[in-house]
């Protein structure tokens, strides 16, 4: 398997020109339904599985785990700002360097997988209540300057979800776990 398969298992984001709100709600329905599949797909893992690299120069199965409440979590924050501010401009952080952290690397994950799912669950409440002018409603990137409205924002992190899913997966099933 080449590198770009191992890094992108589910190929990479695209955002379609025309969106339904039958996307919507199968995208919704892709960030609720997340925090199951990921606790199934680490359940009776142990240290040395959650510890392995889903590719080289990856990131560990362990800091995927921790990885996913992080950005969701920071994701959910721009969703309420964007819909309680005007265009607010959000708050960026680094991934990489979050991953690297003692919590990222050593701590049970379990911890994360119900934080995830605690989070989900509000994020999905007001998911599924947003109006068609509220997707429409964007923030602003301080690093790129671009606009990305929460439309977008689901389509991405409905995609974000299945894609951190799938490198645990993907690993799981070449070593044969």
């Amino acid at each position: 398997m080449d590198l770009e398969q191992l890094k992108y298992p589910i190929g990479k984001f695209h955002f379609p020109e025309v969106v339904t709100p039958q996307d919507i709600t199968n995208w919704i329905a892709a960030i609720e339904s997340v925090p199951t599949k990921i606790a199934a797909a680490v359940e009776g893992l142990n240290d040395e599985q959650l510890d392995t690299s889903y590719r080289p120069d990856g990131w560990t199965i362990r800091q995927v785990i921790h990885h996913l409440p992080d950005s969701h979590m920071n994701s959910y924050i721009r969703f309420k700002w964007t819909l309680t501010e005007d265009s607010p401009t959000i708050k960026a952080y680094d991934e990489v360097l979050w991953a690297e952290l003692q919590d990222g690397k050593t701590a049970p994950v379990e911890m994360s997988v119900q934080l995830l799912t605690a989070l989900h669950v509000r994020w999905t409440v007001m998911l599924k209540n947003l109006t068609e002018a509220d997707l429409e409603k964007y923030f602003i990137h301080p690093e790129t300057g671009k606009k990305l409205s929460l439309k977008l924002m689901v389509a991405l992190y409905a995609w974000h979800s299945n894609h951190h899913l799938a490198h645990i997966t993907s690993l799981k099933k070449r070593m044969n776990w």
